[in-house]
């Protein structure tokens, strides 16, 4: 198995941004609508990261018209264009599921001062 793990990350160079739990991302990905591709953007926190290796995924969770809207990224999809840090987020926990039972300035995280 670690020989298979030393060739899955060999194959996998994908630059991205070191981004934690908490930070609000910008992650731009590619959408296919019949013969035709665009790049959404879909900004969130960070709620989760799972995984390791080349099965890594976070997910992102954010408000659209007063509904919440997580997505699951895989790390090293080949439709995860990119991920832009918008902010860095200050949290105490590895996974913030506890966001999805909270509404409006309580659903807010912290911004990290450097």
């Amino acid at each position: 198995m670690d020989a298979l793990k030393v060739i899955a990350e060999d194959s996998v160079k994908k630059e991205m941004p070191v981004f934690e739990v908490g930070d609000t991302v910008k992650v731009n990905v590619n959408i296919r609508e019949g013969e035709r591709e665009r790049i959404q953007v879909f900004e969130g926190t960070v709620i989760a990261r799972k995984g390791s290796g080349i099965s890594e995924t976070f997910t992102v969770r954010r408000l659209s018209y007063g509904v919440g809207v997580e997505r699951v990224f895989p790390i090293h999809s080949p439709n995860v264009k990119s991920v832009e840090i918008v902010r860095k987020g200050r949290v105490r926990r590895a996974k913030l599921y506890y966001l999805r039972n909270r509404v409006g300035k309580a659903a807010k995280v912290k911004e990290q001062l450097r």
